[in-house]
């Protein structure tokens, strides 16, 4: 918790990130449309398919009925699940075959046992929806259009639930992702996987029952009744339940943490911003000496194993980021022309505003961002057998990251549209006049978002590069240099605050070097947008060998203090640097 407040007051002191951004941040909380209607459920004790009336919130909660007048109502829905860590399936082969999976000895030939009606009675738009730990939920839709639909909306919604802490920049929020990285390194699980997709509660439950499943595969399906796949139906069943009962315990304890947190987190903020120019000066003291210790066998460890494959890496995601950009920014255009189209025709001022809401909605539209999140998923397969070498399997999260990119910069352009038109227009305007000033604003919202989104994209490939990367190299690094890190022990452990451990400034020195790598090999060129921050009198930064140089343009009255250039710096490339005026 201390390391995470100490990095939040570094950000604080430092250039604001936001100030960058050209497009104005939209407001919204992220949602999805709700969505309801008719569908058909395997329900019931024992389970039959029998009608329901369904309704997806737009927190991500999905709800279930018997029919639409209990939900209009206000009756208790039959039951209700958050979306979170869901899969939806539309094929009954592949949903069977995952079921076959499931337990030791359900694969074997089914012709040789009795059919499970329930199971394998053909369904003709199937909607099935897998969880690794909970119980799985069936539908079918009536018809390809409706099953589409719905589809979507989950999808949505299982995103939204699944990068709840992700999207959160919170101290709280990254100590609690940091705390759980460390617990499993601790127990030998480096590679990052989607274990993190969820609240917190969430995603404590799925580490526990991840400790928990090979006892339980061992002692448990034995007993279960049935065979094949009515075996394995009922082996969901039981695992709900122990989630259930580990989700409620896990909630129960976070809730009753949560005003000690809160007194935690200002205690830190009251102890650690008075003395934070010394901790990071420190911090960069520590970090130069103990990077000449570990020097050696990284470099060997970059040049053997990661050197090889991190262009091809890097030019995967920059490839998929690139295309799912495009596709924004083509939506964004044809949006805003369907706006000019509607007022060169003199429609009508109800049509107009009915297409403004419209154009409002875009970022909520999963029909139509659907064009752009199937860049994000064109090349996991492929993203997904380079990263399994170096033990990242979270491929899913990286999906859901590109995809939550594209909604929040098609949001926040459609705001940024939408209030300098408001701005610009004028009741005192003729109809060719208003075309002219929102083809401006058009102009000035295209370039905003491609200043935006070349430096989204290279924030973006640059976090999951180090995600995919740094576990990998830490794990190769543990058996010969963590034994080094005990001669530097005493220097932090002689500040008094846990906001500063030896272990946090290792693990930034090898990410200092990581992003070396990354900045001296990987295909991202500056844009013309990106340039504009290296001219005179800004800041000047790269590399020389391995370690970082920082030049400050212009003197030192150009910027605030050194000690927050210092950090700035810390955080951008590498703990250890060379300072120098021009």
């Amino acid at each position: 918790m201390a390391a995470s407040v100490l990095r939040q007051i570094s950000r604080e002191l430092g250039p604001q990130e936001p100030a960058r951004c050209q497009l104005l941040h939209s407001k919204k909380l992220p949602r999805v449309r709700e969505h309801r209607g008719p569908l058909t459920q395997l329900w019931g004790h024992p389970p039959q398919w029998q009608p329901s009336f369904c309704v997806l919130h737009g927190d991500g909660r999905l709800e279930w009925f018997s029919h639409r007048e209990e939900y209009e109502n206000g009756d208790r829905p039959l039951g209700s699940t958050t979306l979170t860590g869901y899969t939806v399936l539309t094929s009954q082969r592949e949903y069977l075959c995952l079921l076959d999976a499931l337990c030791p000895d359900s694969s074997r030939d089914h012709t040789q046992e009795e059919p499970d009606p329930l199971l394998e009675m053909p369904v003709s738009f199937p909607l099935f929806l897998q969880h690794p730990f909970r119980q799985h939920l069936c539908f079918s839709a009536a018809t390809g259009e409706a099953q589409r639909a719905w589809r979507l909306a989950l999808q949505g919604g299982i995103r939204l639930r699944g990068t709840v802490l992700q999207r959160s920049q919170a101290p709280a929020a990254r100590a609690f992702l940091d705390a759980i990285r460390l617990y499993r390194q601790q127990h030998g699980q480096f590679g990052n996987d989607d274990v993190t997709l969820g609240s917190d509660a969430e995603v404590l439950t799925s580490v526990l029952i991840q400790e928990l499943l090979p006892a339980l595969r061992a002692q448990t399906p034995p007993g279960l009744r049935g065979a094949g796949r009515a075996r394995a139906w009922a082996w969901t069943k039981l695992l709900d339940a122990v989630h259930a009962a580990v989700l409620a315990g896990a909630t129960a304890g976070l809730r009753a943490f949560q005003p000690e947190k809160e007194e935690l987190l200002a205690a830190l903020e009251k102890t650690i911003r008075p003395d934070v120019d010394q901790m990071l000066l420190l911090r960069a003291r520590v970090a130069s000496r103990l990077k000449a210790e570990v020097q050696g066998p990284l470099e060997s460890c970059l040049r053997g194993k990661v050197d090889a494959q991190l262009p091809r890496i890097t030019q995967t995601l920059l490839s998929t980021v690139e295309a799912e950009l495009a596709a924004v920014r083509t939506l964004l255009t044809q949006g805003m022309d369907r706006l000019f189209r509607l007022l060169r025709g003199s429609s009508s001022s109800t049509q107009l505003r009915k297409e403004v809401y419209s154009f409002g909605e875009m970022p909520w539209d999963p029909e139509l961002m659907q064009i752009c999140y199937r860049e994000a998923k064109r090349s996991r397969g492929q993203l997904g057998q380079l990263a399994a070498l170096f033990g990242f399997f979270g491929i899913q999260s990286l999906v859901f990251g590109a995809q939550d990119l594209a909604q929040q910069l098609m949001a926040d352009a459609v705001t940024t549209f939408l209030q300098l038109a408001d701005q610009c227009l004028t009741t005192t305007l003729d109809c060719d006049q208003a075309t002219q000033q929102l083809e401006k604003v058009r102009g000035r919202v295209l370039k905003k978002f491609q200043s935006d989104s070349s430096s989204a994209r290279r924030t973006f490939i640059h976090s999951w590069l180090l995600c995919i990367f740094l576990p990998f190299v830490l794990s190769q690094l543990e058996p010969s240099c963590k034994a080094e890190l005990l001669k530097f022990e005493g220097d932090v452990l002689a500040v008094g605050s846990p906001a500063l451990t030896i272990e946090g400034i290792y693990e930034d020195v090898v990410r200092g070097f990581l992003l070396q790598r990354i900045n001296r090999g990987g295909p991202l060129p500056l844009q013309d947008s990106d340039r504009s921050s290296l001219k005179e009198g800004a800041l000047e930064w790269g590399c020389e060998g391995c370690v970082g140089v920082l030049r400050l343009k212009g003197g030192r009255e150009n910027f605030k203090t050194w000690d927050t250039y210092l950090h700035l710096f810390i955080q951008i490339t590498s703990p250890c640097f060379i300072l120098s005026w021009h």
